[in-house]
């Protein structure tokens, strides 16, 4: 299949490589990035697949992301892809939380992708795929957390896992799938270059699940290889 799919986060790693991939089976990419000027790469691939549209929304901006809103009003997307997060400062365990990047993670990762979600949701309902789905991580799994730590990003995704299974019921009469995701851990400049695959093939996998993704998936939490993580 093709169609139109709304990335976020595409100036590098996993964003990047997904509307890379998916432009490369010819969909049409609205891929969505803080800072046009900055990513070159980005506009290397548009410049090789006219499809790819660049698009600047820091995702945190609200009054920016209404405006696409409504530039956009009208043009169905078949998947909107929640890329873009914010891990914060590393090494936080108990004793050592900065709350203001707590509150800067949140916002990132939890508000914002909710935020998306409500201002795409009509162009997603016009489309034929139907699919939202939310970059998450294995570390917001509860049922997963067996070494503690990790307060900020942690619960920045739990909090995003609760915000997918909320999304997935109030929009489901609207036949609007959604699903949280894992990509693994990924060389990205988030994973680092110890990470155990690339972003090719974390991307490679993911793009199956996306294309594949019905409501009958809607409200689950997917690793990048298709097996279900626990809440």
């Amino acid at each position: 299949m093709s169609g139109t799919i709304m990335i976020t986060g595409c100036n590098r790693g996993i964003g990047l490589e997904l509307a890379s991939q998916f432009a490369q089976d010819g969909w049409r990419v609205f891929a969505c990035c803080r800072d046009l000027k900055k990513a070159e790469d980005l506009q290397s691939l548009q410049a090789e697949f006219p499809r790819v549209q660049p698009l600047q929304l820091d995702v945190t901006d609200y009054d920016q992301m209404i405006s696409l809103g409504k530039a956009l009003h009208g043009e169905p997307i078949d998947i909107l892809l929640n890329n873009a997060g914010y891990y914060g400062p590393k090494g936080t365990s108990f004793g050592q939380v900065d709350r203001e990047e707590w509150r800067r993670v949140l916002e990132s990762n939890t508000i914002a992708p909710y935020m998306m979600a409500e201002t795409f949701c009509d162009n997603v309902a016009a489309s034929e795929h139907k699919l939202m789905a939310m970059m998450s991580s294995k570390v917001g799994s509860i049922a997963d957390n067996r070494s503690g730590g990790g307060y900020i990003y942690r619960s920045s995704k739990t909090a995003l896992n609760q915000v997918v299974k909320s999304l997935s019921i109030d929009l489901k009469e609207r036949g609007i799938a959604v699903l949280a995701l894992h990509p693994g851990w990924v060389q990205t400049a988030m994973g680092g270059p110890g990470a155990l695959i690339s972003a090719a093939q974390s991307t490679k996998a993911l793009k199956k699940i996306l294309v594949g993704a019905d409501l009958g998936k809607s409200g689950h939490f997917y690793n990048y290889d298709g097996s279900e993580i626990p809440w």
